[in-house]
């Protein structure tokens, strides 16, 4: 049974920095596609990052510059590394996973909020 289990969120000031990290387990993901979500009450989950099992990455134009996705094959981990955090990052952050026949899976989220 597939399980992924995000960590590292809570309060940070604007202009500041937190590291998610999500801890996969149940299977072997170092074929897949591994990505970071969030949401906000009222609004459709939207991809933040995404990383590849090639290490490509791809961002939401919003975080480009500010946000950095990575992966420790060893630990099935990926990370979320935030900066220059601002009060639109407020969201609750859900880790995903692909796999190579398309099956996704989903973190049960972790709360970011940005405010002074």
């Amino acid at each position: 049974q597939v399980q992924l289990l995000e960590s590292g969120g809570g309060l940070v000031q604007p202009g500041g920095s937190l590291k998610l990290s999500c801890a996969a387990s149940g299977g072997i993901f170092s074929l897949n596609y591994m990505a970071w979500y969030r949401q906000v009450p009222g609004k459709q989950r939207e991809l933040v990052a995404g990383i590849t099992s090639g290490g490509n990455t791809n961002y939401a134009d919003s975080v480009k510059g500010r946000f950095t996705i990575s992966r420790d094959y060893t630990k099935n981990t990926v990370y979320l590394q935030m900066n220059s955090m601002k009060p639109e990052d407020t969201a609750v952050y859900y880790c995903s996973t692909v796999t190579p026949g398309s099956a996704i899976y989903w973190g049960q989220g972790t709360q970011v909020t940005v405010s002074s």
